[in-house]
């Protein structure tokens, strides 16, 4: 349990104690969700030699992830981590065994790939929702929880560029079926090594205590919510454009890898110096700026006329979407009635993830009809939407956000 700091540091988050050992064994089962698209990917190709069955098997896998995402996050906050956490682990790690067993040679049927992708999906365990909770738990002083959040969203970016790498080095030497036994290892070991922490073992869910209803909590989260939304839906479609403005200029995939790191490293630079600042402003305040940042940058980015340019606007846009991310968690924690909180992250996490799903779509449909730099504006567009759309939230419930109280410390 932490104390106020009067100049609190990523240092600082990192001495709270347990911290470390239990944000190493999150990020270790975490890392399990940067290994498996590709993995799922490349060993259904193999399986079925068709790009169209593998992207449905990766859309049932992902669909089925992230809309159950919320009640699985239900369950951790109700019956507490160690209880929820560890027999979705296993049952998720099984499947992915399954998965790839049926994917290591070819010869199954697509509809069994799709089947046991979709089940397979709708049992990830929450572990970021999860984590962010426990730093909640770990953590009394505001301004330090904003920084372990920022280190939180800036791991977590790294673990989602660092694990296709690593499936291109298994590659080399193994079946692609070979990376989904690997996620495997990494969700069950993770997540035992999470739950087996002190801090997460003491927390025993919300499920014998009276259940407390947060009349404005479904409000409050309204504004977080449209923005991620409005930033997954922008930066999916950013992907696309990227690899067709490197094609248009006649350059290849590395030159697009190349510029979506500057977005990654930007994201990265711009989460540790938001979590650095002392912020006067509140969160709700800040949070339409960020997502008007990122909107304007991506506009920005439709009128590069080379690919250095378009890095550097990219970079720019990155500086925004770690901060607004961490800030719509720090929303979404302030605003969640205890025994919820852990469900209030995890809305974050699925308005990302089918604002990502709406934009890749949309993109792909744009770009046949409209100029790429119109195509970038308008995925500006939406982020600036987002923007209002937060305004409009802040002026619905007032200036001051509400901070409810905190309990159950560990």
């Amino acid at each position: 349990m932490s104390t106020p700091l009067a100049r609190p540091s990523y240092a600082a988050v990192l001495r709270v104690p347990r911290a470390r050992t239990t944000f190493a064994a999150a990020l270790a089962g975490r890392l399990a969700y940067g290994v498996v698209s590709l993995s799922l990917l490349l060993a259904t190709v193999r399986a079925t030699g068709s790009y169209a069955v593998a992207g449905t098997v990766m859309a049932l896998f992902g669909t089925s992830a992230v809309l159950l995402m919320p009640l699985r996050a239900s369950l951790v906050d109700r019956h507490g981590p160690r209880r929820a956490l560890t027999p979705m682990a296993l049952l998720h790690a099984g499947l992915l065994s399954l998965l790839a067993a049926v994917t290591w040679s070819p010869g199954t049927p697509a509809v069994v790939l799709g089947a046991v992708a979709a089940l397979t999906g709708a049992c990830a365990p929450p572990l970021g929702p999860t984590m962010r909770m426990v730093w909640g738990e770990l953590v009394h002083d505001r301004r330090l929880l904003q920084r372990a959040y920022s280190l939180d969203g800036v791991a977590e970016e790294l673990l989602y560029v660092s694990g296709p790498v690593l499936v291109g080095v298994l590659v080399r030497f193994a079946p692609p079926a070979a990376g989904l036994l690997l996620t495997a290892a990494l969700i069950a070991a993770g997540t035992c090594a999470f739950v087996a922490s002190p801090v997460v073992g003491a927390l025993r869910g919300s499920s014998r205590r009276p259940r407390q209803r947060g009349k404005d909590s479904a409000p409050g989260l309204l504004q977080p919510v449209v923005v991620a939304a409005g930033a997954g839906l922008a930066l999916s479609a950013v992907d696309l454009l990227v690899t067709a403005f490197a094609e248009r200029h006649g350059h290849g995939a590395d030159t697009a890898a190349w510029m979506l790191a500057a977005l990654s490293a930007g994201s990265a630079v711009g989460g540790l110096l938001n979590g650095a600042i002392d912020w006067r402003t509140p969160a709700r305040v800040r949070l339409p700026w960020q997502a008007a940042g990122l909107g304007l940058a991506l506009c920005a980015a439709g009128a590069a006329s080379e690919p250095w340019s378009l890095t550097a606007a990219l970079a720019c846009a990155g500086a925004f979407v770690a901060p607004a991310l961490t800030t719509a968690y720090l929303i979404a924690d302030e605003t969640a009635p205890p025994g919820a909180r852990t469900r209030a992250g995890a809305w974050i996490n699925t308005a990302v993830n089918a604002g990502s799903s709406c934009g890749a779509i949309s993109a792909g449909l744009l770009l046949t009809h409209a100029p790429l730099g119109a195509c970038f504006a308008a995925a500006g567009a939406t982020a600036l939407i987002s923007a209002a759309g937060a305004v409009r939230a802040t002026a619905g419930r007032g200036r001051t956000p509400r901070v409810r109280p905190r309990s159950h410390r560990v």
